[in-house]
């Protein structure tokens, strides 16, 4: 939606706010002095004031404006929608996948789901080219676009790819000094994952956005554009994997609590080999609970 579409809403609201303080029959001031208190141009004024002609709340005559009618709640005009960024269409993307446990190989309405996630066709038909470099949307031969899915081979080859960045990542955070950031950021993480190991039993769910955030603090240490660009769907993939297999899931989420404890301790060492290790154990870890989840939800489907 236009900033000028924007803009007239909001002057046309602010507009009968302002007649409807005024006494009938008196007028409106010029359209300068309107378009300096609303903080608009005259051209958004204007139509503003025919708008308000139109529905008889106002009435012209010659340069005068005088006030009709009070207004009524259907005067007031309804703001446009606020469509959706790239980060939160990628999140309901996938909630959406698996809440309505769309099949692979499954056709997408692009202009239908341009409307259920409230974003324009053009952004959606975007988002859905930079999913296909990772394979989980392909173009059709005719046009359109195919949900491929998270198989068990992308699932195995996505966490392959993750340990080969996160070990890098690791070994450039065992040589970080002391001053920076990081440091105070692991020690954090360290408090909130011994706060939720304290309430495991209600809020072992709460863990997937805790392992979202572990591992991005880990990997932001390594400033690579394309490692940005990978991580993101890494993440995504990661954090909701956790939503698909619900068995033994406060066992398992209290695991890899203790995992990321063990692994925080190893980076404070600054033993690059057992920093290694304790990241290699972890991502093996997660890589079976991955491929796990994704059987146990092929089973559900």
């Amino acid at each position: 939606m236009a900033r000028t579409n924007i803009r007239l809403v909001e002057a046309h609201n602010t507009l009968l706010s302002i007649c409807d303080g005024i006494d009938i029959g008196a007028c409106l001031p010029s359209e300068n002095v309107l378009a300096e208190e609303l903080g608009v141009s005259r051209t958004v004024v204007r139509s503003a004031l025919n708008r308000l002609d139109q529905r008889s709340i106002i009435v012209r005559d010659g340069r005068q404006k005088v006030i009709q009618r009070r207004s009524t709640p259907d005067d007031t005009m309804e703001g446009p929608p606020v469509l959706l960024g790239i980060e939160e269409l990628e999140k309901r993307f996938l909630d959406w996948v698996l809440r309505m446990d769309v099949p692979q190989g499954t056709v997408l309405n692009v202009a239908q789901l341009a409307k259920e996630f409230e974003v324009t066709t053009h952004t959606l038909q975007e988002f859905l080219s930079s999913l296909s470099r990772f394979g989980i949307v392909t173009r059709r031969p005719r046009g359109g676009w195919k949900l491929e899915g998270f198989t068990i081979n992308f699932a195995l080859e996505l966490s392959d790819f993750r340990t080969v960045l996160e070990l890098n990542a690791v070994s450039h955070l065992v040589k970080l000094p002391d001053t920076h950031p990081i440091w105070a950021k692991l020690d954090t993480l360290e408090a909130d994952h011994l706060a939720l190991l304290e309430r495991i039993d209600e809020d072992y769910h709460d863990f997937s956005q805790l392992d979202e955030a572990f591992h991005t603090a880990i990997n932001s240490v390594v400033t690579n554009r394309f490692v940005t660009e990978f991580q993101k769907i890494i993440s995504l993939v990661f954090h909701y994997h956790f939503q698909w297999n619900k068995s033994d899931e406060r066992i398992r989420n209290e695991c890899a609590i203790q995992e990321h404890l063990v692994y925080i301790e190893a980076l404070r060492g600054r033993d690059s080999a057992q920093a290694e290790a304790a990241a290699r154990s972890h991502l093996a870890t997660s890589k079976l609970t991955l491929v796990n989840s994704l059987k146990a939800h092929a089973r559900d489907a």
